[in-house]
């Protein structure tokens, strides 16, 4: 039986560095997020739960309505694509999470948001 709901998620993230202030321990990442249905129904993304890990350990976990202020209603073969930001105290962080969906026939579902890595160039060997 073929899958109704087959979302995937692509992650690209950048360091800002003028947004970003080291000797205050502020470090601005940009991430764009690309979410493809290749499935056959639509589907509507109605929430997002974030994990944000910094070097150090410290983990602040997120959830929220939406995405940028935007329910996205993605049809089969299309894709919505948005670009947010986070500011961690190190250098170096990670972050993974969720998105909580409902296909147009009712069915909810998760769809994991892979683990990336948020780096400031030039600190990871």
């Amino acid at each position: 039986m073929e899958k109704n709901t087959d979302i995937t998620v692509d992650v690209e993230a950048q360091y800002m560095p003028s947004e970003s202030n080291p000797d205050k321990s502020k470090y601005l990442f940009s991430y764009t997020i690309t979410i493809k249905n290749q499935g056959i129904v639509a589907a509507r993304l109605l929430s997002r739960y974030w994990k944000i890990t910094s070097k150090d350990g410290k983990v602040q976990e997120m959830r929220g309505d939406g995405v940028v202020g935007k329910h996205p209603h993605i049809q089969p073969e299309d894709e919505f694509v948005y670009t947010s930001a986070a500011i961690l105290d190190t250098p170096v962080g990670m972050m993974q999470g969720a998105y909580m969906m409902i296909a147009d026939g009712g069915e909810r579902f998760d769809v994991s948001i892979p683990a990336f890595t948020l780096a400031m160039p030039n600190t990871l060997h």
